[in-house]
């Protein structure tokens, strides 16, 4: 089955080409997306898809022209245009920047509905499809149209490579890039036209609707699994390029499954896989380092309460009850668990049954634990 599909991946011309398509577009994205969660600007990307629904519209209406490079820069248009609207919102009033995003986000969105059901209407352009641009039909795609996607969505990774410092300053630390000189304004509208062109070009794959998951996923996902800029930014485009490459052959394989949003659908699998087995901020992760530091303190508790009735004897290896442990009020009903795991660690010893004592080991890891905590041992 496996070989099967593979076969058809290299020789099928439509599976091929959509699969190149959704890879490319997600590596891209994922990409540059990972600047937008970095920066806190996820919205973005969702207000930078709808805000290219006028411009796809307006780009028919003038040239006629059904070509995917007219009617993405269009999109592309529309999208920067869009992202200059909610910079000089926020610059210039006192609406905060989510809400600027959301209102430039319904505004444009609704404007290109009404254009859209306008150029609908009429009788020359009733076949014009336009409306896939709203879920995407990645089954469309055309040899000519990945070409597009690779071209464009080259530019953008070519910008990100070539502004990398910059971009990296102006995601952690735009301030001390003012204060050394960058033109922080400028490498801002770079990267935001990067940004658009990324989710340009993959509106006719993905759709309006979707293609801001594109953006987000991939970048959440990476930054489960590292601290590092540039190794998130590479996963980020790893995962994008898995998640269209296996969302085009699920697609291909089942009946009636819109490849859209089955790479979404995948990409949104990778995220809950990352936040769930991430080695260091996952959720199994960090259930697993909780259990530990309880362990952890039960054990430094038993170890400490039994120095201290030790402390109570001129005969330091007198032994104690474990009646009197649970008394002290540390462990509750759970001493003798504890114990058991301190003998096998060599910390303690059962003298008779149900009568316990440090060993010489385990004084001198109570004695540590003193110190570390400030006190006496």
């Amino acid at each position: 089955m496996i070989s099967g599909i593979l076969y058809d991946l290299l020789f099928d011309y439509t599976l091929r080409t959509v699969a190149v398509g959704a890879a490319a577009l997600g590596a891209v994205s994922g990409a540059l997306g990972s600047f937008a969660v970095l920066r806190r600007q996820s919205l973005l990307g969702d207000a930078i898809s709808h805000a290219a629904l006028p411009g796809i519209a307006l780009a028919f209406l003038l040239t006629g022209s059904r070509a995917t490079l007219v009617l993405v820069l269009g999109a592309a248009l529309a999208g920067w245009v869009g992202t200059l609207v909610v910079m000089a919102v926020v610059r210039w009033s006192r609406i905060p920047e989510d809400a600027a995003l959301g209102i430039v986000l319904s505004v444009f969105f609704g404007a290109g509905l009404v254009i859209l059901t306008f150029v609908q209407r009429d009788p020359s352009a009733a076949q014009a499809g336009l409306d896939t641009f709203l879920f995407g039909q990645a089954a469309t795609l055309l040899e000519r149209d990945v070409a597009v996607i690779l071209g464009l969505g080259a530019v953008a990774v070519a910008a990100t490579v070539l502004f990398w410092k910059e971009f990296k300053i102006l995601s952690f630390d735009p301030q001390f890039g003012r204060s050394m000189g960058i033109p922080m304004l400028r490498v801002d509208m770079i990267l935001t036209t990067a940004l658009v062109i990324a989710i340009v070009i993959g509106l006719q794959t993905v759709g309006v609707v979707l293609m801001s998951a594109m953006v987000v996923a991939p970048a959440a996902a990476a930054r489960q699994w590292t601290d590092r800029l540039g190794t998130m930014v590479f996963l980020a485009a790893f995962f994008g390029a898995v998640a269209g490459t296996v969302g085009a052959l699920v697609s291909a394989t089942a009946v009636r499954v819109p490849t859209g949003p089955t790479i979404v659908l995948v990409v949104s699998a990778l995220v809950l896989g990352s936040l769930l087995f991430a080695p260091e901020r996952g959720l199994v992760a960090a259930w697993r380092r909780e259990v530990r530091n309880r362990s952890r303190l039960r054990t430094e508790a038993v170890l400490l309460d039994l120095h201290a009735l030790a402390g109570q004897h001129e005969d330091g290896s007198h032994p104690h009850e474990i009646g009197a442990l649970e008394a002290m009020g540390h462990h509750p009903g759970g001493a003798e668990e504890t114990l058991r795991h301190l003998r096998k660690r060599g910390y303690v010893s059962e003298r008779d049954p149900g009568h316990w004592v440090l060993t010489e080991a385990g004084r001198e890891r109570a004695g540590r634990i003193l110190r570390d905590r400030g006190g006496v041992p």
